[in-house]
């Protein structure tokens, strides 16, 4: 496993609910948020074109479990860790705190992808420059 990585994120008036309490749809966009941050403090990308060809990490697996809500103004802080690096697929997990409780924990599998001229995706194995950026503790 890498060494975790770590954002932190306000929750907004928006993402919450008529109690107001954090919706669950929002974690995701916070885990997808987290993802970003973490592959570009890698010098990687969720998407990128080399060669004249596009290559992305589309998600296959999504999940998370909540143990308390966060509220408006609520300071989310969340860290990545890569659990698994696949031959095509790599596995992050999420651990969601507020004040150095726990929240939630998340966990988003996605599959290293090449497009294909009929603009379909194709699973390719994950580079190896990408994985070792991946890999790198």
């Amino acid at each position: 496993m890498s060494q975790p990585y770590r954002i932190t994120r306000r929750v907004e008036f928006g993402d919450t609910d008529m109690a107001g309490i954090a919706h669950f749809a929002n974690f995701f966009r916070y885990m997808e948020v987290a993802e970003t941050d973490f592959l570009e403090s890698r010098g990687l990308s969720v998407a990128w074109e080399q060669g004249g060809e596009r290559f992305g990490f589309p998600r296959v697996s999504v999940s998370c479990d909540f143990t308390r809500p966060v509220r408006f103004r609520d300071e989310l802080e969340i860290t990545v860790t890569v659990e698994e690096v696949g031959r095509k697929s790599v596995r992050y997990r999420f651990d969601f705190a507020h004040e150095g409780n726990p929240v939630a924990v998340g966990r988003i599998t996605a599959v290293c992808c090449r497009k294909t001229p009929d603009r379909g995706l194709e699973s390719i194995e994950i580079p190896a420059e990408v994985r070792e950026k991946l890999e790198r503790p």
